[in-house]
């Protein structure tokens, strides 16, 4: 279960990335969850998938 709060959300999701996927898209996938829906929620707090960078900035 991720968490439902932006801020949690945001930490959870960019740890994911750093300890354990290449891609925002692997670990979408991974987890089965929704990309579109993920970038959505961290986009209401002004943060934007880096691919350069693997992580929410």
């Amino acid at each position: 279960m991720i968490p439902k709060d932006p801020v949690m959300l945001l930490s959870y999701v960019n740890t994911q990335l750093r300890d354990y996927y290449s891609s925002f898209a692997s670990f979408c996938e991974d987890k089965e969850l929704n990309e579109a829906e993920i970038a959505s929620k961290l986009a209401g707090i002004n943060y934007e998938y880096d691919a350069v960078r693997n992580q929410f900035v």
